[in-house]
């Protein structure tokens, strides 16, 4: 049974019993989150220049999205399995954080290898290029949700229900920071010198080295993790969440029928962000390219500065991603309010590239798209976890990682045939349509907000017991 929040107060004053229990320091929270920077700038390297890099080594623009499905495919089965199995197991290290230094070791070596495929002499649109692109993307991906799914874990592991959300703001200030690094670092070697163009079918310099700098920052955050962040031990963690100490763990078909309806109707809105922000990591750099650059010549200046520019871009929707949860925290009762109107106003700025053709105006278009960007890195995740108790955490978070994948497979299956409806030669010269179409689809997500109701499972466990 799951308590609806409109028959209680304020959460400042739902339950002192369980709401008071532990609070962290900021400094702890900080720490336990500080991860998210390193783990944020591989995943908004590969979001910003994946696309970039495939068709600089040769890839249709119409087959782009089949390319993409690695990384969606390994998310939908790393991430619950990562989150089943850590919630079973126990090291002397933790047993979220071992799977932390096991992700954060390969996303580096594979960091290091993708900016290379088109120096290993596998030649220019062949079979053997594109196999090597996609084996990276998807060993980069399974690497960052291995690294990514502890931190969101631990926030449900070891932050009071009235703390989450402060947690989860803090979080997404961290990896957004991260993603505008990344974000920015092949303009800022640009701007110093380094070559932004390359041979035909070579990723320039600023891309590389871009990729070499994340490799090397999420090192140092994984070593700041090991010696700063240290997990509830087993007789604590279930002191803390009021269980018992012998876990309670079921399996995955059966979390799925008993899981509170908030994982659904949030996993509604899920479904038509991420197929919207899919849209957008796969078509803006070709749509930007087409309406401000006139061109869809991958191997022209034009083409690489508009990579760079939505590199730009994207830091700026980073920013405002970091900084908009912050301030929807200070108000918990208006979240869902917050997020509907979070989304319409991505669907402002990620439909406004379909027209826009100065460069300069985009960066209204995509401050609009971070308001969407910051309040769906939070809001979904501080209503799930406040809907669950202390057991299964994570995997219930593993299998909401389906709600972030799914759509971007089922986007990306049928993203060619989108593109073709458009006409042209094979989705050449019509990228900018699927940003429109990235609109429609977060207008989709901001009416869905309207079925989401907001639960308290473990203030429900401690009534029952009373």
């Amino acid at each position: 049974m799951e308590t609806d929040l409109s028959k209680h107060e304020p959460v400042s004053k739902i339950d002192t019993a369980i709401l008071n229990k532990s609070n962290r320091t900021n400094s702890f929270l900080w720490n336990m989150n500080i991860g998210f920077f390193g783990v944020q700038m591989a995943f908004a390297l590969q979001s910003a220049n994946m696309s970039r890099i495939f068709q600089t080594i040769g890839a249709n623009p119409n087959d782009i999205g089949y390319f993409w499905l690695a990384a969606p495919l390994a998310g939908m089965f790393v991430q619950p399995l990562v989150g089943s199995l850590s919630d079973r197991t126990w090291t002397r290290f933790g047993r979220r954080l071992p799977w932390l230094y096991i992700g954060g070791l390969i996303s580096m070596i594979v960091l290091i290898l993708i900016p290379n495929a088109g120096n290993l002499n596998l030649g220019f649109g062949t079979t053997a290029s594109m196999v090597f692109g996609v084996l990276s993307l998807l060993f980069l991906d399974v690497s960052s949700n291995m690294a990514m799914q502890p931190f969101k874990m631990l926030s449900g592991d070891m932050v009071n229900e009235g703390q989450k959300e402060k947690s989860y703001s803090i979080m997404t200030f961290v990896l957004n920071m991260g993603q505008v690094v990344a974000s920015i670092f092949p303009l800022l070697l640009t701007t110093i010198g380094i070559s932004n163009i390359a041979p035909h079918g070579v990723v320039p310099n600023t891309v590389k080295f871009s990729f070499y700098f994340a490799a090397a920052t999420l090192l140092i955050c994984c070593i700041y993790t090991f010696f700063k962040v240290h997990e509830l031990p087993p007789k604590e963690y279930a002191a803390f969440h009021q269980i018992s100490e012998k876990p309670n763990h079921k399996h995955i078909w059966e979390l799925l029928k008993e899981a509170p309806t908030a994982f659904w109707t949030t996993g509604l809105v899920q479904l038509f962000y991420w197929a919207a922000y899919m849209y957008m990591a796969t078509y803006a750099t070709g749509g930007i390219a087409e309406k401000v650059w006139h061109t869809t010549n991958v191997a022209s200046k034009g083409f690489q500065e508009a990579g760079n520019w939505f590199g730009l871009l994207s830091a700026v929707s980073a920013v405002v991603g970091a900084f908009w949860p912050l301030f929807i925290a200070k108000y918990p009762r208006q979240r869902r309010s917050f997020w509907a109107f979070s989304l319409l106003m991505g669907a402002v700025g990620l439909g406004s590239v379909f027209v826009v053709t100065n460069k300069y105006t985009l960066i209204f278009s995509f401050i609009a798209f971070g308001l969407a960007w910051g309040a769906n890195t939070v809001i979904p995740f501080t209503i799930l976890t406040n809907s669950l108790d202390g057991n299964n955490i994570g995997t219930y978070l593993g299998l909401f990682n389906c709600t972030i994948c799914i759509p971007q497979i089922l986007a990306n299956l049928v993203g060619g045939t989108i593109i073709g409806w458009f006409g042209g030669n094979h989705g050449i010269g019509n990228q900018h349509w699927m940003m429109l179409i990235a609109g429609i689809l977060m207008v989709l997500a901001a009416i869905s907000v309207s079925v989401v109701h907001e639960t308290y499972g473990e203030i429900e466990k401690h009534e029952n017991k009373e």
